[in-house]
């Protein structure tokens, strides 16, 4: 009896061995990533992808009982990031709230965003508020949690509750603390997007495709997250396998850039893919525009480009300084006014900067003055910034 007792204890009913154990926990915290990315991120915020009603309803059930997350809340926190990235009504920007702080009390974050609700009312639009949402997932969120904890001591014994502990704090660390925290503070970019958004690496499979997180921000109703060809999205490897199967239905994805050759003036696709693909934009004028300008101005002076300029000044040359901090921000403005020829192209980027993201709906008029844009460009002398031109005038949706 005693001995049945402790071997109940040890590893509950189904007496799983450690292997066991650990390839059940890897395909729970990977359900719960997938609850998560493909439910609650791509298909609830954004409406990149619709799921088959059973499939929609098992990523709820999945997410009640293993996060005790609200779906309404959780749409209306991650659209108000949007809304309001890197300022101070960010619910979890790190330029505001600090890396630290994000990373390591990301939940807590969260936890404050829930009581703002206004903004749950507002940015929720859409969530699930049918029956079971009304009466069981939200008025007993810890209750999924608390049943979990019990079903994994009944199957596993103790060796459960450490599986339900990390469960627990898969979401958390990876979502609250990595994804918010660092997808704004340390990785690479492929777009010059409106905020400090960064990919943390072009693959982590343990994170569903969350690690691309400067090409969602660029793209944010994209139901694909992958944008390079070396990058690799596993949650849209798994949208594509659903949908093969009749479960899932993509909805929006990023659209191609298309460059056509000898094109003499920018025309209306011109337009449309540059209002689509602005950040593509800001990009290509930093690589193909500010960089070959920054090593000449190095050469000249006889310099390496790193001691002309510090890097993370050349990074503030994108968006004339916005996230450096005020005494690096005039440390800029002081460099750039000592040189002409780069004052010149800040100037030529912060003007189709502001053409681009300009609200007016008069097309013709924006039209025109992209055209302007463009033959100014083209009679200023800049070899860099002429190819940019003939590029720009170029830009095409891919169909």
């Amino acid at each position: 009896m005693v001995d049945s007792l402790l071997d109940f204890l040890a590893g509950g009913l189904l007496q799983v061995g450690w292997l066991g154990m650990l390839v059940l926990l890897l395909v729970f915290t990977q359900l719960t990533i997938f609850t998560v990315t493909l439910y609650l991120h791509r298909s609830q915020a954004h409406r990149g992808v619709d799921f088959h009603p059973v499939l929609n309803h098992f990523f709820r059930f999945w997410g009640w009982l293993t996060t005790s997350m609200i779906t309404k809340e959780w749409v209306a926190i991650h659209r108000k990031h949007h809304a309001k990235v890197e300022t101070e009504e960010d619910p979890h920007s790190p330029q505001t709230k600090g890396i630290g702080r994000v990373f390591w009390r990301g939940v807590e974050l969260y936890r404050e965003a829930r009581w703002q609700r206004a903004d749950i009312e507002q940015y929720g639009k859409g969530a699930p508020d049918d029956w079971i949402e009304r009466h069981l997932y939200t008025p007993h969120a810890t209750m999924g949690p608390t049943l979990l904890l019990l079903v994994h001591f009944t199957l596993f014994g103790f060796a459960g509750v450490a599986m339900w502990a990390i469960q627990m704090a898969w979401i958390p660390f990876w979502a609250a603390g990595v994804v918010n925290g660092l997808g704004h503070w340390w990785g690479y970019r492929n777009f010059e997007s409106a905020d400090t958004s960064t990919n943390l690496v072009p693959w982590a499979v343990w994170i569903g495709g969350e690690e691309l997180h400067n090409n969602h921000h660029a793209f944010p109703s994209s139901a694909r997250f992958a944008m390079r060809r070396w990058e690799f999205d596993i949650g849209w490897t798994v949208i594509r396998g659903l949908q093969a199967v009749g479960l899932a239905k993509v909805l929006r994805v990023a659209p191609r850039l298309d460059i056509r050759p000898n094109i003499a003036v920018p025309d209306g696709d011109t337009l449309r893919a540059l209002l689509s693909h602005r950040f593509q934009a800001m990009t290509d004028y930093q690589r193909n525009v500010f960089m070959p300008a920054l090593r000449e101005e190095a050469q000249h002076a006889g310099e390496t480009l790193r001691n002309l300029l510090p890097r993370r000044l050349r990074k503030g040359l994108v968006d004339d300084g916005r996230w450096l901090k005020p005494d690096a921000r005039a440390q800029l403005q002081r460099w750039v006014a000592q040189r002409p020829r780069i004052g010149e192209l800040v100037e030529y980027r912060r003007r189709l900067a502001v053409l681009l993201e300009a609200r007016s709906h008069d097309a013709a008029e924006r039209l025109r003055q992209l055209q302007a844009w463009c033959h100014e460009a083209e009679a200023s002398g800049i070899r860099a910034l002429q190819e940019y031109s003939a590029r720009l005038k170029g830009y095409a949706l891919a169909h």
